[in-house]
């Protein structure tokens, strides 16, 4: 199998040849952050919005960026054209680059953007559902797409064991306010609420807000662990795998136990947006 191409500082590199010096800050300190889009079809979805979002994390860690936002867009469409992936994902990642003294950046950032193929949704998973825990976790910056997922790395070993899909966090109010790799949602009535604090706006989760009204009525509001036993539905938000239904929560069960009929309408609205957003830039040959 052939390997994708890479942008890592200023070279385009087969992935099997991409790497960073070893004294750079993202290795040695987790000192970084990054953003993941997807192309439909070959067209980078929301690409804007995973730019500037990567732009503020960036900011709030004090990272230099010394690109510009069109710079920064121009080198990931640049990157895609040297793949030929229809469906793909697009990582964007900046790390404090090397350091002399192993801790203090020097303002010689690293970029790298990694283009790699998607595989096919297994749309069982929206016709079915999907069981997610829940773990307790203090976390720093929860705003910002840092490159350091050691928690996460760990409590999504732990749903895996569980035979969950996902693991959401919960904090010391006993508040569930997202997953490790998406945004969570319940629907009770025809009110879509999800967490509007201590979490990461996610795109998908932008979309998804745009297109509730007029169906839904949005309240950004805290989730409280123990109001998950009365809701009507539940989903969970991601770049790959837009909206997943969500059946089963730790022991609690949502709803009948099966996928709710507002999931899939709010579901299917977000795919005829990508096909509208897909159309728009691919226009058909008269």
């Amino acid at each position: 199998m052939r390997q994708p191409i890479y942008y890592v500082n200023g070279k385009f590199v087969r992935a099997n040849r991409a790497a960073l010096p070893i004294d750079d800050l993202g290795i040695l300190r987790g000192y970084g952050v990054f953003d993941v889009l997807r192309t439909y079809d070959g067209v980078p979805f929301r690409l804007r919005d995973h730019v500037e979002r990567l732009e503020n994390s960036a900011r709030q860690i004090d990272l230099e960026i010394p690109w510009s936002t069109e710079e920064l867009e121009d080198l990931g469409r640049e990157t895609l054209a040297r793949n030929d992936y229809a469906n793909a994902t697009v990582r964007y990642i900046v790390t404090g680059g090397p350091s002399s003294n192993f801790m203090t950046p020097e303002g010689k950032p690293s970029l790298m953007i990694m283009v790699t193929p998607i595989p096919p949704i297994d749309e069982n998973l929206y016709k079915k559902g999907c069981k997610v825990t829940t773990t307790y976790m203090v976390r720093e910056r929860p705003t910002v797409k840092s490159i350091g997922y050691i928690g996460a790395i760990m409590a999504v070993e732990q749903a895996q064991r569980a035979g969950a899909l996902e693991a959401l966090y919960k904090n010391e109010r006993n508040e569930v306010t997202e997953g490790t790799r998406t945004n969570f949602f319940v629907i009770k009535d025809d009110k879509l609420i999800t967490p509007a604090h201590e979490v990461l706006e996610g795109v998908t989760r932008r979309v998804t807000l745009e297109l509730a009204p007029p169906h839904f009525t949005v309240l950004p509001r805290p989730i409280h662990y123990c109001e998950l036993r009365y809701v009507d539905e539940a989903f969970i938000t991601s770049t790959t795998k837009e909206l997943i239904p969500v059946v089963q929560i730790d022991d609690m069960v949502i709803g009948d136990g099966r996928p709710g009929p507002k999931v899939a309408q709010l579901h299917q609205r977000f795919r005829e947006y990508v096909h509208q957003q897909t159309s728009l830039a691919n226009p058909p040959i008269k």
